[in-house]
């Protein structure tokens, strides 16, 4: 790992993020606020980290030379001007600081709340023309009223604790929230969101905008709402249909809304959502306070560098559980897992179908993610072109065709922690198993049904053989007329073949490899170079 981390910034940021960065002796930066893609495409590649907002898009084009690029920090919380499908191929973490801007973005949101309801922008702009009449402006109270929260995440529940302080009623839906009530019994969860919509007389969006929520309030959700619903959608743009937004207001289905985000940002100067009476709009303003900005700035530099430090992973967009703050325990099973895993790749020279991942202890089961990962680039690495890391490995074996499998199994079961590796491969399945005892060596103790106890370090040879008196002799004794000394030997039989495992001095050459071959009774000979044990 480099020294010297080189940042990029690409948007203007506040200044207690960018002083972060130049305060750190690892850490190198470089503002280019402005660029375009085609610019940004020429030079992302020399840099680790690349830190921005929503002004500039990172496509797929400018993906695809990312160089030596490791992660994208989005000092925000959106992320629909990062290709994530492009960045997670191209080995590259996107990450946010959704947490940062969360009271910043509830807080706007119960405002256009509020303002929605008691008719203030359009008030204001009466009285801005010389007007005075209170009739036309005639609002409604908060307090009674049933607001419906759509997401129920940070801000979602921060936007609830808002509105039952007011003293609303407040319901949620949110098909990841597996509870009938939340915030002590006060709110009422839905987990289907057309079950929710005939209750509310408010409705506000706080969701992700994708495939399952693009146009979720359409024309048929309108239909299920209270005559006059009020909307409020400070999420993300696309959430609500505009169009049928546009015939809600017109039919008088609903009888206002308040909208931060758009479709399409800017937006155009003549869209009827600018004009329409009913409608009070602010542009994108959900994070825009001097306090979220100084902390999403801060967080974003500070994710980045712990990232790239090796520290840390917060904030992962295009990673799910994957963790660098290990325990020293979880630590040497994610090392014995590389090793296991680089052991038995040379083993498989056929198309593999499956990587099962089985981990035995709660501890290991918390780190079962990482551990995973990193395996996989053991055993895929040798045979792929392409640059393995912890971001695009599951991209890339799953675009293979290689179903990947996590199963814990009992600890007290398997008479303490373990892990084991089984690959699928068209002629046969391999199983390697690790264990790391109290002295915390690592140890492979099972290859495919032959148990044994070696730490796999060094260079390494692996031998099966028919179990036949004499092949150890032969194999010693082509080892000596290499001058090559086995520093340790695990042997172990079955049935009537047997394997063995040996740890050498030095690398063995492929002529040694191939006089082996050619003895009578071995079947079958594999050399692999790993990683001298860390003690």
């Amino acid at each position: 790992m480099s020294d010297m981390f080189k940042i990029l910034t690409v948007d203007k940021l506040a200044e207690e993020g960018l002083a972060y960065i130049r305060s750190q002796p690892d850490a190198d930066l470089d503002e280019k606020p402005g660029l375009n893609e085609q610019e940004l495409a020429a030079i992302i590649g020399n840099y680790d980290g690349l830190i921005l907002r929503s002004g500039v898009h990172v496509t797929a084009d400018v993906l695809s030379k990312t160089g030596q690029l490791k992660a994208i920090a989005r000092a925000g919380v959106g992320v629909d001007n990062i290709d994530l499908e492009a960045a997670t191929a191209a080995g590259v973490l996107v990450m946010n600081s959704a947490q940062a801007s969360t009271i910043t973005t509830a807080e706007h949101a119960f405002g256009l709340l509020m303002a929605l309801a008691r008719n203030i922008g359009q008030a204001y702009k009466h009285m801005t023309e010389g007007g005075w009449d209170r009739h036309m402006f005639q609002g409604r109270q908060l307090a009674g009223k049933t607001l419906g929260i759509i997401g129920f995440g940070r801000i979602g529940q921060a936007v609830a604790m808002r509105a039952l302080v007011f003293d609303m009623h407040v319901m949620a839906y949110d098909p990841f929230f597996n509870a009938e009530t939340a915030l002590d019994g006060k709110v009422k969860m839905y987990g289907e969101f057309n079950e929710l919509l005939p209750h509310a007389d408010m409705l506000t969006f706080h969701v992700p905008h994708n495939d399952q929520t693009h146009g979720l309030m359409g024309e048929s959700a309108f239909g299920l709402c209270k005559k006059s619903i009020l909307v409020v959608n400070a999420s993300r743009g696309g959430v609500i249909d505009e169009k049928a937004l546009l015939a809600a207001l017109d039919s008088d289905q609903c009888a206002g809304a308040a909208l931060d985000v758009f479709e399409n940002e800017p937006l155009d100067t003549n869209d009827p959502l600018r004009h329409h009476r009913n409608v009070l709009v602010t542009p994108h303003l959900g994070a825009s306070t001097v306090e979220a900005q100084e902390a999403v700035s801060t967080d974003a530099a500070v994710a980045l560098l712990d990232y790239l430090r090796g520290h840390d992973v917060r904030g992962a967009v295009n990673v799910s559980g994957l963790r660098l703050d290990l325990d020293p325990l979880q630590n040497r099973y994610v090392d014995v897992a590389q090793r296991m895993a680089q052991l038995l790749s040379p083993m498989i020279s056929e198309g593999i179908s499956q990587v099962t991942l089985e981990v035995a202890g709660e501890n290991l089961a918390a780190a079962s993610d990482t551990i995973e990962r990193l395996a996989l680039i053991g055993l895929l690495q040798p045979h792929l072109d392409t640059s393995l890391n912890v971001v695009n490995v599951r991209h890339v074996a799953e675009h293979r065709g290689i179903s990947l499998r996590t199963v814990i199994a009992d600890e007290d079961r398997m008479a303490g922690p373990q892990i084991a590796l089984e690959v699928n491969s068209t002629d046969r399945t391999h199983r390697i198993v690790g264990r790391v005892y109290t002295d915390m060596r690592p140890r492979v103790v099972e290859i495919n049904s032959y148990h044994m106890d070696m730490i796999p370090a060094g260079n390494m040879v692996l031998i099966r053989n028919e179990d036949t008196p004499g092949i150890i002799g032969t194999v010693g004794m082509e080892f000596g007329r290499a001058g090559i000394n086995i520093a340790d030997m695990a042997i172990s039989r079955r049935v009537a073949s047997a394997m063995m495992l040996l740890r050498v001095d030095e690398e063995p050459p492929q002529d040694l490899i191939d006089r082996l071959l050619s003895c009578p009774g071995i079947l079958k000979v594999c050399k692999v170079k790993l990683s001298e044990e860390q003690l």
